[in-house]
């Protein structure tokens, strides 16, 4: 059995975020186990109200993970500069433990959900903490305080976030013009990877991404073979989603 615990904030909808990384988890057959760390309250348009979880209760399920034998750790959205504190200080627990950090600031309809004080606690304690970290271009932009909007430019941002202390980072390109193009970078150094867009819109690609990763690490993946992995499943999503609640989701009851 492969044990991955996520960790992030509730969509009602499981559209994206800590239920649909549930759902991806169980749908891949992995054992999923949870820290709630915020819910929110959002359909296809808007979030309608969204509420951080106290440190002390993220603190509470951390402790109770302690005999589930996690594989892999999957971060998602964190809603408050306290809660990302808690969840950094948790993770000591888990010290040998691979942990797939996307760092969602905002919804694909724009909300915001990671205030500034979130990203900066983000960046100062967090992301030294992951073995990998998946930014869009909006979040590498927001989060390195810099444009991210080329490839030239996601080489760079790369390479920043390693120097925050990320072990590896995987700049998304899926919003670029042209040849959507993510740049990954490593110990091994940086490579670009390519793909053929397909032209369908799919909510929760991003987390799709980040828990696949998780789940090929829980499973003694090399990094490079569960991202090139993850992105065939991301696509293959993409190809076959279905709509749902006023959007297009990813169909894991196929079959």
């Amino acid at each position: 059995m492969t044990v991955v615990a996520t960790v992030g904030t509730t969509h009602p909808l499981a559209f994206a975020g800590l239920t649909f990384a549930m759902l991806a988890l169980a749908d891949d057959a992995a054992r999923p186990v949870a820290v709630v760390a915020g819910i929110t309250a959002q359909d296809a348009s808007r979030v309608l109200t969204r509420i951080p979880i106290d440190a002390a209760t993220i603190r509470a399920q951390f402790d109770a993970l302690r005999d589930a034998n996690v594989e892999a750790i999957h971060i998602g959205a964190l809603l408050s500069a306290e809660s990302v504190h808690a969840v950094a200080e948790s993770l000591a627990a888990f010290s040998n433990v691979p942990v797939v950090l996307d760092p969602v600031l905002a919804t694909t309809t724009g909300d915001t959900l990671a205030d500034e004080p979130a990203r900066t606690a983000l960046r100062d304690v967090l992301i030294p903490r992951a073995t990998l970290v998946t930014p869009n271009l909006d979040e590498a932009t927001a989060l390195l305080d810099r444009p991210v909007r080329d490839v030239a430019a996601m080489h760079e941002a790369a390479t920043a976030f390693r120097d925050l202390g990320a072990r590896a980072a995987l700049i998304k390109g899926g919003h670029l013009p042209g040849t959507p193009t993510d740049v990954l970078a490593d110990e091994h150094g940086i490579r670009e990877m390519p793909a053929n867009r397909v032209d369908k819109d799919l909510r929760g690609t991003g987390d799709l991404l980040a828990v696949t990763i998780a789940t090929c690490l829980a499973r003694g993946a090399r990094l490079s073979e569960a991202v090139e992995h993850a992105r065939r499943r991301v696509h293959e999503a993409i190809a076959c989603g279905v709509p749902f609640a006023g959007t297009r989701v990813a169909n894991f009851t196929a079959g």
